[in-house]
């Protein structure tokens, strides 16, 4: 009976024990105490450990951006340890009903590796990792690898292309010049409306040079190349930068001089641009034209191929567009500064034709022989123009097409000049214009009362002469007229 006894009362007790052992939890849960004594706890182990402290700003002295940073946060964000932290930032992410968890200032992170427990501390844009001085030799550098490695393909599988822009420095700090925007643009090579030759020499010339980061350092040259676009306004060159982004899966820094300061300034900016980056200025003759900008002549050559440029341009593509070239200093076209010269005429028939499928899903049509004999008579607008007329009537290809005819005859009448390859001046074709290094294509050119009369006498337009290395300069065709 005593047993027995003894047996129920030990049994009452643990029973009792785990009631008050579950309600304990149950209250330090519900009240953060909890949290609090965990906290207590680490305080009073760290009494018995010496820590070191490294610092990860997120500038260099050079004030440009520190990858490593970078590659720390990202690193920390897709940590599940920051679940428990105390403060997180939550953000919608780019997929539906997705949520992104993102640090907040002065937030701890604790993570775990090789049995050795690292704490993260976000200062002021510094991370600040903690780890004890015993475990530092044995787990720092591969932890740090591991973190490199775990950044990179995180941010291959989440990594969406960013739209740069330079804002004015109000206040002097250089540090926040850049402010970006996912990169949504869709356009790509398939949809430009350009000769399929020449599409084929750009996108092998940029597969080329993305390949090419060996036989550059072979060479002892600076891993970049910088490209011309120039023609009219409309012709479609900063789509073919978007095409240029997307195919490259580069970001683009789409850089207003109008906001640059001086030519201090325009370092900075340069400084603080990544690599695997296309870095634009468009629209660079009317700045240089009208000096609507603070930069000089010399800061523009240094920018495109200064020491500064030399130092800090790995794996980074330049682009320049011009409306015309004609009256542009030699100094900013020649080798090295320009690589490759693309020129982006008025649209011709191969163009339209792109154009009608790209936007009306039309691979031909009845009055498409009519369209290309208003084309062979010399009249032309430019692809954003026709453009604009199939959007307007896309719900009827056929009346779309009338529009486009309609504006040929009238508002394209005398519009086009004739663009030439390297061949004859007689053949009437319209052909874009590669140029690898010093320019050499041939442009025929011809006033519009000149084309009227032609038309009248011939009912055709003729070539009255050709210059060599003449573009097309919508701006100073229609002041001829």
């Amino acid at each position: 009976m005593t047993i027995l006894y003894n047996l129920f009362f030990l049994l009452l007790s643990l029973l009792l024990t785990c009631i008050l052992l579950f309600l304990l939890r149950v209250v330090l849960i519900k009240t953060g105490l909890i949290y609090i004594v965990k906290k207590k706890w680490r305080s009073i182990e760290d009494c018995f450990h010496v820590y070191q402290f490294f610092k990860v700003p997120e500038f260099n002295e050079g004030m440009q951006r520190n990858q490593l940073h970078h590659k720390v946060l990202v690193y920390l964000n897709s940590l599940t340890f920051i679940e428990d932290s105390d403060f997180t930032n939550l953000f919608t992410g780019k997929k539906p009903n997705e949520i992104v968890l993102h640090l907040d200032p002065n937030q701890i992170i604790e993570d775990d590796f090789l049995g050795a427990k690292i704490s993260w501390i976000n200062q002021d844009k510094t991370l600040v990792l903690k780890i004890r001085k015993a475990d530092k030799r044995r787990v720092l550098r591969p932890y740090l690898q591991h973190i490199h490695s775990v950044s990179d393909e995180f941010d291959e599988k989440k990594r969406g292309l960013k739209l740069y822009v330079n804002v004015v420095d109000h206040q002097g700090d250089r540090k926040e010049r850049w402010r970006s925007v996912p990169f949504t643009h869709t356009s790509s090579f398939e949809t430009i409306a350009m000769e399929s030759d020449l599409k084929n020499k750009v996108k092998s010339d940029l597969y080329s040079f993305a390949k090419a980061k060996q036989y550059y350092h072979r060479l002892g040259r600076v891993w970049k190349r910088s490209y011309l676009l120039y023609g009219p306004s409309g012709t479609g060159k900063s789509s073919f930068i978007a095409a240029m982004a997307n195919f490259l899966s580069y970001d683009v820094y789409d850089l207003d001089l109008s906001k640059v300061s001086d030519n201090s300034d325009l370092k900075f900016l340069l400084l603080q641009t990544t690599t695997k980056a296309l870095v634009v200025i468009e629209d660079l003759d009317r700045y240089l034209s009208e000096k609507s900008t603070a930069v000089s002549l010399p800061g523009i050559l240094s920018f495109m191929d200064g020491i500064l440029s030399s130092s800090c341009g790995e794996e980074r593509i330049m682009v320049f567009t011009m409306n015309s070239k004609d009256h542009v200093d030699p100094a900013i076209l020649r080798p090295g500064r320009i690589d490759v010269h693309i020129h982006f005429p008025l649209c011709n028939f191969t163009a339209f034709k792109t154009l009608a499928n790209s936007y009306l899903g039309l691979k031909d049509h009845k009055l498409f022989p009519q369209v290309e004999e208003i084309f062979q008579n010399g009249a032309s607008l430019s692809p954003a123009e026709i453009g604009e007329l199939m959007i307007a009537n896309r719900n009827s290809p056929s009346r779309a097409l009338k529009a486009v005819i309609n504006a040929l005859q009238t508002d394209g009448d005398g519009r086009g000049a004739l663009n030439l390859g390297r061949g004859s001046c007689e053949n009437g074709s319209r052909k874009p214009v590669e140029e690898i290094g010093e320019p050499s294509g041939i442009f025929c050119k011809e006033g519009a009362n000149a084309v009227k009369e032609f038309k009248k006498l011939y009912g055709f337009l003729r070539v009255k002469s050709c210059r060599k290395s003449q573009s097309f300069d919508l701006n100073s065709r229609q002041n001829e007229g």
